[in-house]
């Protein structure tokens, strides 16, 4: 989860850069695409194993806050794996519209490319929860799995919303400041594999655990289950891009100190 140094340099605008940015970085769109497809693939699998109601493993692990554990580890697991894996990570395994254009926020990304990023993040993810819904059936799309649809939990809707903002600000809080870091870049992407699996776990029972649009998308649209999802789809981008603000202005301030440092040894 990260920017990649795959911008256009180009003196075309309009549609002429639209066309340079998707000949030259379209399979980056196609890695964004799949590397949502396997969180998806990975989520409904876990899903429907751990929770679906004529699961053998369900019935075979009855505490489910137990479960909950083992969806965390098994989703973070499989965050670590796109984020490194060379059919998905050179593109920055972003995999999140939200993500997406937080980096374009911050002059990560040109606006083009951030426009495929999102079209083939819904685009992967929905076909790979369609793919699931044949292949597993009942056990996915009955209740309670309902294709691992994000919806508020138990508590209701505003503590949903609050919990979504929290965890996309600090995701990405920490995806741009580690980024930033000399010292801790090499580990943006363990540290976010972590916040996954710690997500899951806390949020998952407050909020479903959505922090992203293309993903709740992908679920709503086959599921039919659209319980709360302007959360879904408003509240991450809230977060991130309020994210994006703070690392803004702390970049503002770092350089504005060090011009004035500067001016003093002169």
């Amino acid at each position: 989860m990260r920017a990649m140094p795959i911008k256009i340099n180009s003196t075309n605008s309009g549609l002429a850069l639209m066309k340079a940015a998707f000949k030259k970085n379209y399979p980056h769109y196609v890695q964004e695409a799949f590397g949502l497809a396997i969180f998806m693939i990975s989520a409904c699998f876990f899903a429907a194993l751990l929770e679906g109601k004529n699961s053998l493993v369900h019935h075979s692990i009855p505490h489910a806050f137990i479960r909950n554990i083992i969806m965390g580890i098994a989703m973070g697991i499989t965050a670590l794996c796109i984020f490194y894996s060379p059919w998905t990570a050179p593109s920055g395994s972003q995999i999140n519209p939200a993500v997406t254009l937080a980096f374009l926020r911050v002059g990560k990304m040109c606006q083009w490319d951030a426009l495929f990023f999102v079209l083939f993040q819904l685009i992967g993810g929905t076909l790979a929860v369609c793919v699931m819904q044949l292949l597993m059936g009942n056990l996915l799309t009955n209740a309670p799995v309902h294709s691992v649809a994000t919806i508020p939990g138990k508590y209701g809707t505003a503590p949903a919303l609050i919990t979504e903002f929290i965890i996309a600000f600090i995701t990405m809080l920490m995806v741009l400041f580690t980024s930033a870091s000399k010292q801790l870049k090499s580990y943006t992407r363990i540290i976010a594999a972590c916040l996954v699996c710690a997500w899951v776990i806390i949020a998952g029972p407050v909020s479903g655990f959505g922090m992203n649009p293309a993903r709740s998308f992908a679920s709503a649209l086959p599921s039919g289950i659209w319980s709360g999802f302007w959360i879904y789809l408003f509240i991450p981008f809230a977060g991130m891009l309020s994210a994006a603000e703070i690392f803004l202005q702390w970049q503002a301030f770092k350089q504005k100190r060090n011009g004035v440092y500067d001016c003093e040894l002169q």
